[in-house]
């Protein structure tokens, strides 16, 4: 108990430690995303700690993931009229994106030549994780790889995305919003308040409905890939 304690502790500290740097030299490698796994996966390593004991602690923090996703729906009541007038917009783009992300990530696969566990594991890798592990499941998968993989996907998107918005001249809220929303879940959606709290609205309501498109499909097209 009291070493699932002083982890959770720590990974708090270090985050806490890690957003300060990141708020004074605002760098992509200094993200606290990137720099909180990297540090505490080098502590574990050095201590030979296994994964068990710390996530005693650190289990507790990712029960919180889905009350903190729904905390999302306040800045969706204060933007709703912005919502319904671009709901269309939004939806078809949201849609096509989960789909290409789906279909990317089950043809990648297939490619290498994974097993059908694998396969499964990889499809819903672009929600938000406690969404994406429960498809997993649903589909034959593993969630903790899922999990695995939904974390690399939202920090790669979330230090992608900006420099993607920036080649492609993209200044457009909703665009940005629904772009990192889709492609990078909670963690792009993290990154598009950083622009304007429009665009972290749009960006919510992207990784809602990208999981629940995804809640939908996945389950249609390990079927048809498998079947």
């Amino acid at each position: 108990m009291m070493t699932g304690l002083f982890w959770l502790v720590l990974t708090l500290l270090i985050y806490s430690l890690s957003k300060r740097l990141y708020q004074a030299r605002p760098r992509v490698y200094l993200s606290p995303l990137l720099v909180t796994p990297i540090v505490l996966i080098a502590g574990l390593m050095w201590t030979n700690i296994p994964y068990e004991s710390y996530n005693s602690g650190g289990q507790w923090l990712s029960d919180m993931l889905q009350p903190a996703t729904i905390a999302f729906a306040i800045p969706l009541y204060k933007y709703y009229n912005v919502l319904k007038k671009h709901a269309a917009v939004i939806l078809i783009s949201v849609l096509s994106g989960s789909i290409v992300a789906m279909l990317s990530s089950a043809l990648l696969a297939e490619w290498m030549r994974l097993d059908h566990q694998l396969v499964s594991s990889l499809i819903p890798r672009s929600v938000t994780a406690p969404i994406a592990m429960s498809v997993s499941q649903a589909i034959g998968g593993v969630p903790n790889i899922t999990a695995v993989f939904a974390v690399i996907t939202g920090l790669l998107g979330s230090i992608i995305g900006p420099f993607v918005l920036k080649w492609f001249r993209i200044e457009n809220e909703i665009a940005r919003g629904v772009l990192l929303g889709t492609g990078a879940h909670g963690t792009g959606t993290s990154k598009a308040f950083e622009f304007s709290s429009l665009t972290g609205t749009i960006s919510s309501i992207s990784m809602i409905l990208a999981a629940l498109f995804t809640l939908g499909a996945a389950p249609v097209l390990i079927s048809l890939l498998l079947g």
